[in-house]
């Protein structure tokens, strides 16, 4: 709600939502805009399954890869939160994005940077080098792109974009206790690492991994801590 107050929406904008999940934030974006509307877009048929539901008058949902953008010049502003850590070639994002925005459009980006989920990145490696499931992850692609400031500046200053800003943001989190870290590990950090393994070692794999995000974050008052790294960036056409 925070990246969304800093739009300062006149209500006349026609945004396309990168990444928009189950469509929580599209609609919040789709009410404060009575003379616009919003595309919300994800690669997930479950999350867009979920989203549909929701559609508004001026909030429509669309199965799409990020990668596949083939906009032109639609829309004043392109929003993404807590997605873009998913894509992996960024440079050919931003130029697709670039594509689909009207001149002064501008984009308004929050995701995962360099040093997020230090616990859950030891832990994990740690399990899929663990001689029972070692192998399953042989030719196994990590699944996220999450650049230092530095690394994301320069690659915004070889885009066609102005008067670009990039910073970072410290966003670590405590879950209240240990079944919301767990449920945090369900859905999504789990994900892509099960589905490289056989159904008879998922629950093993699954069970090292909780013990040990316990053992690693659990604080005296029963809470447990993520560090948790945000990449912000923010520019017109």
């Amino acid at each position: 709600m925070k990246l969304i107050k800093e739009l300062g929406l006149e209500g006349t904008e026609k945004i396309l939502d990168l990444g928009c999940g189950d469509g929580t934030l599209t609609i919040k974006l789709a009410e404060l805009l009575p003379e616009g509307n919003v595309v919300g877009i994800d690669a997930s048929q479950g999350m867009i399954d979920t989203a549909l539901p929701k559609t508004m008058r001026n909030a429509k949902f669309l199965l799409m890869d990020i990668n596949d953008l083939d906009f032109e010049e639609e829309f004043d502003i392109v929003f993404s939160n807590a997605t873009l850590q998913w894509v992996k070639h960024h440079q050919n994002m931003l130029k697709n994005v670039y594509l689909a925005f009207r001149k002064g459009g501008r984009i308004r980006f929050n995701f995962a940077g360099d040093g997020n989920c230090s616990h859950f990145f030891i832990v994990i490696r740690e399990a899929m080098s663990m001689n029972e499931f070692a192998t399953h992850f042989a030719e196994f692609e990590w699944p996220w792109y999450m650049p230092s400031v530095d690394e994301y500046s320069k690659l915004i200053k070889a885009s066609e974009f102005k008067d670009a800003r990039v910073w970072g943001e410290n966003a670590g989190r405590y879950f209240p206790d240990e079944k919301a870290m767990i449920r945090w590990l369900n859905q999504p950090s789990l994900v892509p690492f099960l589905a490289h393994l056989p159904i008879t070692k998922k629950d093993a794999f699954r069970m090292f991994v909780v013990k040990r995000m316990i053992e690693e974050t659990k604080q005296n008052d029963g809470r447990c801590f993520e560090t948790f790294r945000r990449i912000n960036l923010a520019a017109i056409k």
